[in-house]
């Protein structure tokens, strides 16, 4: 295994970050300068097609949590993590038919405009300050720390170096704003998509060199089915498969994916709804198109997730192989840190034994993957900022011009600060389950509240804040009570307490009268195209299918 990057790599990854940023500074230039208003810096409004759309949704989604994390997790657990994007994509359907619809005709452009319209300013100024610091001290960390990871491995550099490098270079993205973002996404999303190919192909032609007869991927792939039999079922029983934690010990999978239960209990829904339906760097896309434009972009970002597994599970699948059989010391000793296996070192080890050229266009992938979504965050922690928080208590009368400055001031502050809580993530062992678990402890009553907000006109302010609160602390509880509980079980039993106290609560409150800020709910606007229609069976399909053949 060559640490480093070659000279030729660096001219690859030297093309594609030129290319990058002049087609964004052409965007700014061209498209996006002579305007200071705040809604095309915050949303790009009307000037995002539908494949831009798809593309940036995909180009934030996926980063270094995936490519690092979730190929780590395919190393660990195997084929089942793809449960989090394949469900990712029919919760893209859900939220593209029921969602989009409720925030565009009720002009809501962020996540606690709507709880203070929905709700009241209380619960909306507790959820922006919750939002900021999850965004910043949950995502952006993560992903700047795994980032920073993968590029120290491949290219030798420190740590702190490569984090630096990637967030001066997300910052000169995020500066132009959404428009600058979702069209430079477009670029991102082809390089994320060529070089996570590339890196899958050369994978499964290394484990057929070192562990089979070297005919090629298609006998990778079924040396994969062969030697890791374990590895290839999406559902888990209790104490089927014990697994590596990355702490130097093992643990019972199921409580990683508790089979069946994550989708009867719900916590598998409750995590991926929240994440595509009530996450601002999600929606935020999608918010300022017509709604069939955004509804096309979904889908297309839809599809994009059916992908996924191809580029993020199946490394890791090909390097837990390599691993097992030790068929190559430099994977051996890559994966295994001072005699602990650690399942996120599976994917930076295996881009170290591309061929000169491919690995300038894997890190060139990574890097995209990377930049792209930290951008992504970054607008949507200033679109929060800015919008809820700083025009709400500092300053009500900022000009177009100071509302668009302010934003990206509070971009850097953000960077800053994730660049320097980062390097704190070594200490936990697994970072794409450090991710879901943190997350986890609010999403059930962020879901409930935006549910019960939507559809049920009887819901109180008072009830949804009972719900938020109930669902950190219930969490946090069950956590210490029952340590060995499934945490997506945990969060689809929270979601449930957390709706059935919000609906009690509201009652009592509202003695069964419709609230008169209750949301406006009309058939029509949830009919879609026959071409959506069409798309949508096409990927409940695929993902009926794959759990019908790897169940």
């Amino acid at each position: 295994m060559t640490l480093g990057l070659s000279a030729f790599d660096y001219v690859i990854f030297l093309i594609y970050f030129v290319i990058v940023a002049s087609y964004g500074y052409w965007v700014y230039k061209n498209k996006g300068r002579q305007s200071a208003d705040s809604k095309d810096f915050f949303l790009a409004e009307g000037s995002l097609t539908w494949w831009a759309i798809g593309a940036s949704i995909i180009a934030s989604n996926i980063s270094a949590e995936q490519f690092i994390g979730m190929s780590g997790q395919a190393f660990q657990l195997g084929l089942a993590i793809s449960v989090y994007e394949l469900l990712g994509g029919v919760s893209l359907l859900i939220v593209a038919v029921y969602f989009l619809p409720m925030y565009r005709n009720n002009k809501i452009y962020t996540m606690p405009q709507f709880l203070a319209k929905r709700y009241d300013g209380r619960l909306a100024t507790i959820m922006a300050v919750f939002w900021l610091f999850l965004y910043i001290f949950v995502n952006l960390t993560s992903i700047i720390y795994l980032g920073g990871l993968s590029l120290e491995k491949m290219t030798g550099f420190g740590f702190m170096s490569c984090a630096i490098f990637l967030t001066v270079f997300a910052v000169i993205i995020t500066l132009g704003g959404m428009k600058v973002i979702g069209y430079t996404d477009v670029i991102q999303v082809v390089c994320l998509v060529l070089g996570g190919l590339a890196t899958t192909y050369i994978a499964l032609n290394l484990l057929s060199d070192k562990v089979g007869t070297g005919s090629g991927i298609m006998e990778g792939l079924s040396l994969i089915r062969q030697k890791a039999d374990s590895h290839l079922h999406m559902i888990f029983e209790p104490g089927q498969y014990q697994v590596h934690d990355g702490k130097g010990g093992l643990m019972d999978a199921y409580n990683q994916l508790p089979g069946i239960m994550m989708f009867i209990i719900g916590g598998q829904w409750v995590n991926n709804l929240n994440y595509f339906g009530c996450n601002q760097y999600m929606t935020q896309r999608a918010l300022g198109a017509d709604i069939n434009t955004a509804r096309n972009g979904v889908l297309f970002a839809a599809f994009m997730k059916m992908l996924m597994p191809f580029i993020v599970v199946l490394p890791g699948l090909a390097a837990y192989v390599l691993f097992q059989e030790n068929a190559d010391t430099s994977i051996v000793n890559g994966i295994t840190s001072n005699g602990i296996v650690k399942p996120d070192n599976a994917y930076p080890v295996l881009l170290n034994l591309l061929p000169v050229g491919l690995k300038g266009l894997a890190f060139a992938a990574l890097t995209a993957a990377i930049v792209a979504s930290l951008a992504g965050k970054a607008n949507s922690i200033s679109t929060i900022y800015v919008l809820d928080i700083h025009k709400k208590f500092f300053n009500k009368n900022l000009t177009e011009k100071q509302t668009v400055w302010t934003g990206r001031v509070a971009i850097v502050i953000a960077f800053i600060i994730a660049l320097i809580v980062s390097p704190l993530l070594a200490n936990f062992g697994q970072a794409f389950e450090y991710i879901q678990v943190y997350t986890g402890y609010i999403s059930p009553g962020i879901l409930s509240i935006f549910l019960l907000g939507f559809f049920w006109k009887k819901a109180t302010a008072n009830g949804a804040l009972a719900a938020a609160l109930l669902s950190v602390v219930l969490s946090a509880v069950m956590v210490n009570v029952f340590p060995n509980q499934p945490f997506l079980n945990r969060m689809g039993i929270v979601f449930w307490i957390c709706s059935l106290v919000h609906i009690a609560i509201s009652w009592l409150e509202s003695k069964g009268k419709d609230q008169s800020n209750a949301f406006e709910v009309r058939r029509e606007w949830f009919d879609v195209t026959p071409t959506f229609r069409y798309g949508a069976l096409t990927v409940v399909t695929i993902f009926c299918l794959i759990y019908w053949y790897f169940w």
